[in-house]
């Protein structure tokens, strides 16, 4: 299930604001010109910014997320994408040319079982041939110890966010956020991602009928996470 940062209506509609840097965007638009895909679907898609820059570049695109909240406001960004209420591992046989997971999308399947699903269902949705593209956080970079605990406060919005660092369970780590209103409103969102090494990304490609082609460096966070490029096998 979706976190309540994506699926609650008054939290989704707050997402954009908070995470309003997208300085990841740019390295991604370079592997998408670099591919020349056709179709696209961009899984775990959230409130659409990418899946709407790449329908106003001419793809046809599906975005896909299980949090219809997030999807109430990627359809107000474009018209042009086909958006689809769906996880990863729901999605139906697409023949798209190019999936897309950028953000934190691979991490939030912490089991075995619930990852494996997700990279199944990509690969109906690709035809062969097509390539899946994703980044993972490094684990061995323990990024969790920078992460900010100071307040956030949108005057705009009314609202103040507060972050928690919870459990760290290697290869598990788990946060939480508060969101304080100025109405007196007060709700809280928690999440655990899943932190997996190179190699056991590249044993599950493998496993689920995907050829690794290269893993990159993210040029917008180097040192701290990879950029898979993988292609479905026949």
């Amino acid at each position: 299930m979706p976190d309540a940062h994506f699926a609650h209506p008054r939290l989704a509609a707050l997402y954009d604001a908070f995470e309003a840097d997208r300085g990841d965007l740019p390295a991604y638009l370079a592997i998408v010109e670099s591919l020349r895909p056709e179709r696209i679907v961009d899984v775990g898609c959230g409130t659409g910014t990418f899946a709407a820059v790449l329908a106003g570049l001419g793809h046809t695109v599906i975005g896909a997320d299980p949090a219809a909240a997030s999807l109430d406001i990627a359809r107000g960004k474009s018209s042009a994408v086909t958006w689809l209420h769906a996880g990863a591992a729901e999605l139906p046989a697409l023949d798209a040319d190019l999936a897309t997971m950028i953000g934190n999308v691979a991490q939030v399947f912490v089991t075995d079982e619930e990852w494996a699903a997700a990279l199944h269902g990509i690969r109906g949705a690709l035809r062969d041939g097509g390539h899946l593209v994703f980044e993972a956080r490094r684990p061995e970079f323990r990024g969790w110890e920078e992460w900010s605990h100071d307040p956030r406060f949108l005057e705009e919005l009314g609202v103040e966010r507060h972050f928690t660092l919870g459990a760290v369970e290697l290869p598990l780590v788990s946060f939480g956020y508060e969101f304080r209103f100025t109405d007196g409103t007060v709700l809280t969102s928690d999440s655990t991602l899943r932190f997996r090494s190179r190699e056991e990304i590249e044993e599950s490609l493998r496993t689920a009928a995907f050829e690794l082609l290269e893993v990159r460096d993210a040029p917008d966070r180097p040192g701290r996470e990879n950029v898979f490029i993988a292609k479905a096998r026949p």
